[in-house]
């Protein structure tokens, strides 16, 4: 690029904070050994959710296998169509997940069963509590260490309240200033003045001034105390300072979603040109996943998906919304037949479920942002939106799998 997206100054600050945690050799080191299974099992029994993860383990046993449909219907591939990876989102943390757990085990004998998603995506709020007292860690070992899902992307929103103490010290590592208001309990959050809507406040796509350092510090503290490794991000300019900031460190990623998609060709070349500016040796980036927006045509998917391949850039995938909340984009938005068409093209793509296409209780924007005792008070409710969206991924998959598509599910579906 003709000037740099990032100063040196920038880069200055952005490695002293990488240094604060311990540097890249021991972020990476403790991601890996915080996603073993025994390790958090361990944890977890401490923290008083052992119970929880052995009726988990017991649950799992229970699945419908894609294998045996595959073997059932006599399904063959067609080497010419893409993959479809099935994503699920919504798994509000760990008494929602373990109730879509039963749900799921118990459609297995059903005639609509429920396969495990390949990729989840959680909006609960990073809190201390959430981060700290075993919830997400219980969260991430259902998902990733027993359902055997791929990828868990966790949702870091740089407006929450953080303890005032950790933003005096992020202004004595970094040396800058964070303009924050007193939410009490010795807590603080940061003042988001161009962000006046209740979403845009909580969805925390403001990054003035250098709030991308509080999203880089958030995510940081999250892998080391959980092992989660992928996150979504808030905005432009976190986008650059992730992707520096994640150069030297290859279990540390973001998707970008929701709140920026990218909707069209330009916005994507956008994201290309940022991430060919802080390549990895190995041409991959700390970007994992792009949701191609909801207003983009089957063509402009498929265009993207050359364009990036074009790049050499490598292991970046494309996901697009098939289904979104009721209150999140156009009524009646069904992106279905588009993704058939994105797929017997012989492009790869994610297909996401943010809703099941029904306007249930609970499969709203609103929904994301309970507060904690109200979320867990509606644990089956929530839990039963998810498994109703893992419904709809299963079903859909099975008829592209008809077709000859082949569609990747969780590991326990196999």
């Amino acid at each position: 690029m003709f000037f740099k997206l990032l100063s040196d100054a920038d880069m200055k600050v952005i490695d002293k904070l990488k240094e604060f945690h311990g540097g890249a050799n021991h972020i990476v080191n403790t991601i890996k050994e915080m996603r073993v299974f025994e390790t958090r099992k361990k944890i977890l029994a401490e923290k008083g959710y052992g119970k929880m993860i052995e009726d988990a383990e017991q649950l799992v046993k229970k699945f419908a296998k894609a294998g045996d449909y595959e073997k059932e219907n006599n399904i063959s591939y067609n080497d010419n169509f893409g993959v479809a990876t099935a994503q699920v989102s919504g798994w509000q943390g760990a008494p929602v997940t373990h109730h879509a757990m039963k749900r799921i085990a118990e459609s297995a004998e059903t005639a609509e069963p429920c396969f495990v998603p390949s990729e989840f995506i959680s909006v609960v709020a990073l809190t201390d509590n959430y981060v700290y007292n075993g919830d997400l860690m219980a969260t991430l070992t259902m998902a990733e260490n027993i359902m055997k899902g791929s990828k868990f992307c966790s949702t870091n929103l740089i407006g929450i309240p953080n303890p005032e103490k950790r933003f005096i010290e992020l202004e004595k590592i970094t040396g800058k200033k964070f303009e924050r208001a007193d939410a009490g309990n010795g807590l603080s959050n940061l003042i988001l003045k161009n962000q006046g809507t209740f979403f845009g406040n909580f969805g925390g796509i403001e990054v003035a001034n250098d709030n991308h350092l509080i999203y880089l510090d958030g995510i940081t503290r999250t892998a080391l105390a959980t092992g989660a490794d992928f996150f979504l991000n808030p905005s432009w300019s976190t986008i650059v300072a992730i992707c520096y900031y994640g150069r030297d460190i290859p279990n540390l990623h973001i998707k970008i979603s929701m709140l920026l998609a990218t909707q069209n060709l330009v916005q994507f070349r956008m994201l290309l040109n940022i991430m060919k500016e802080y390549l990895r040796d190995d041409m991959t980036s700390s970007l994992y996943e792009i949701n191609i927006g909801n207003g983009v045509s089957p063509e402009n998917f498929i265009r993207c998906a050359k364009e990036l391949k074009e790049s050499g850039i490598k292991g970046v995938s494309l996901c697009a919304h098939i289904y979104i909340n009721p209150d999140l984009g156009i009524e009646g938005f069904n992106w279905t037949e588009d993704m058939h068409k994105v797929l017997e093209s012989g492009t790869d793509m994610t297909y996401k479920y943010e809703s099941d296409g029904t306007a249930r209780e609970m499969d709203t924007m609103a929904t994301y942002f309970l507060p904690e005792d109200e979320r867990n008070a509606n644990a089956e409710k929530i839990g039963d939106v998810i498994f109703y969206k893992a419904i709809q991924a299963s079903k859909d998959g099975r008829d592209m799998m008809k077709k000859g598509i082949k569609v990747l599910f969780g590991g326990s579906s196999y």
